[in-house]
């Protein structure tokens, strides 16, 4: 694994403190800014560009999924996870929608962060198997409004290719490698399928395709 620069945001210092023992145990890993504040937050990921930023949902003057989508606008290099005591549906879609990569809840830390570190620098999603089986539940038995709206959206044989690959995790450079286009042809897809389908994030895409088939759980 390559060394990486985190960033722990959390208000709570008891929380911070078990975050910093569990990076500490894992080599050319280095904490590298610490925050209280959703704000300070999104100010030191922009200043010091850390590879990572593990953020807690409930914080003040700016809340995780805020500063999540904040982070994704501001300084895209830098793959937020988020930490939290809640794993309600409402707060999963908020965290979703935000951008972030990772969610973890704070009971599950001392198993799951590591790992969700470990996918997210590798362009992976990484969500607490609850969490995980409350979001499939949703995907496989909700259908709304706005879900049959959006079946609507017909997308090409080369763009579902690419939605399945995105969705799996696959980097633009390496669809461009498989499929033997240009980089600027995968991210033109991409920015149709985006448009088309009214979706701002990879979770978004993820979660149409697993809805449509396009990809499975498997």
């Amino acid at each position: 694994m390559r060394d990486l620069r985190i960033l722990i945001a959390d208000d709570h210092e008891l929380i911070r403190r078990g975050v910093r023992n569990l990076i500490s145990t894992r080599n050319g890993w280095q904490i590298v800014g610490e925050a209280s504040d959703g704000a300070d937050a999104l100010e030191m990921a922009c200043r010091i560009r850390p590879d990572v930023a593990i953020i807690d949902f409930s914080m003040p003057k700016l809340d995780g999924s805020a500063t999540a989508a904040e982070i994704a606008r501001l300084a895209p290099w830098t793959s937020v996870i988020v930490l939290t005591m809640h794993d309600s549906e409402h707060v999963i879609r908020e965290v979703l929608r935000s951008g972030a990569k990772g969610f973890v809840l704070k009971s599950d830390a001392d198993n799951d962060l590591i790992e969700a570190v470990e996918a997210v620098t590798q362009n992976r999603h990484f969500f607490t198997k609850r969490v995980a089986d409350v979001v499939l539940d949703g995907y496989l038995t909700g259908r709304t409004a706005i879900a049959h709206a959006k079946d609507k959206a017909r997308l090409t044989s080369r763009e579902r290719e690419i939605l399945s690959l995105l969705a799996d995790g696959v980097t633009s450079k390496q669809i461009a490698d498989k499929l033997k286009i240009s980089v600027r042809t995968v991210e033109s897809h991409r920015i149709h399928i985006n448009r088309k389908l009214g979706f701002g994030s990879i979770a978004e895409l993820v979660r149409y395709a697993i809805r449509h088939g396009i990809v499975t759980t498997n």
